[in-house]
């Protein structure tokens, strides 16, 4: 059985949607990030990024980690693309056509769009008054976002899903990125398609389940 180690409340989250979506079983190990922790290498430390067991599995120290069939692999993305043209049907590739425009739209937003998403993500507080240093920070990378959500808007503009006219794998890791900077109005408001497209992604009943499972982890 494949193993994911990995909170949900982490990058295993595109891993745990797709598993949803094709009816994969797993067994997940909620191996947690060492910052979250006060102290990761105390000894009633819970399972984390630090730990010993699990730096021998993946010496980067990083989650998620997949094992299946005897293979080892880090990166999230590497692992949903795998799983995708493994077990994943209709949300893998149907050729090598495909299967390189899958990986041309998951490495595009891991490249181009997720290191500012990810600065919007922890930044970005609409509820709570922000630092000024914050505030730029944050209208700093929405600015350089607009140049690839340009790309990705004239995109599903004029097609539903990415790759293929279904909903695929590269949907899954396009919008699991697009994630962190969805609540920054100020910027995903200029993308009307893509924002519908990604209402329309997380509306599907296995990313509502990961959400669930997701949320009902300690923060």
């Amino acid at each position: 059985m494949l193993t994911i180690h990995g909170v949900t409340r982490s990058r295993a989250s595109r891993i745990v949607w797709l598993c949803h979506e094709i009816g994969l079983e797993f067994r997940q190990n909620p191996v947690i990030q060492a910052y979250r922790l006060a102290d990761p290498d105390a000894p009633d430390a819970p399972l984390n990024t630090h730990s010993p067991s699990f730096l021998a599995l993946s010496p980067a120290g990083t989650i998620p980690v997949i094992e299946d069939d005897g293979l080892t692999l880090s990166e999230s993305l590497a692992a949903t693309l795998y799983l995708a043209r493994k077990y994943g049907g209709d949300l893998g590739p149907a050729d090598l056509s495909e299967d390189a425009l899958m990986m041309q739209w998951s490495f595009y937003a891991a490249t181009a769009i997720e290191p500012d998403a990810l600065t919007i993500l922890f930044l970005h507080a609409p509820s709570r008054l922000q630092a000024g240093e914050d505030q730029a920070h944050v209208a700093n990378a929405a600015e350089r976002l607009i140049r690839p959500l340009k790309v990705v808007e004239a995109h599903l503009a004029t097609h539903a899903h990415l790759v293929g006219g279904r909903f695929t794998v590269a949907d899954i890791n396009l919008a699991e990125i697009l994630r962190y900077a969805q609540g920054y109005a100020e910027l995903m408001g200029q993308f009307p398609a893509t924002m519908a497209w990604l209402e329309e992604c997380q509306s599907r009943p296995a990313f509502r389940r990961m959400w669930e499972e997701r949320l009902a982890e300690p923060e």
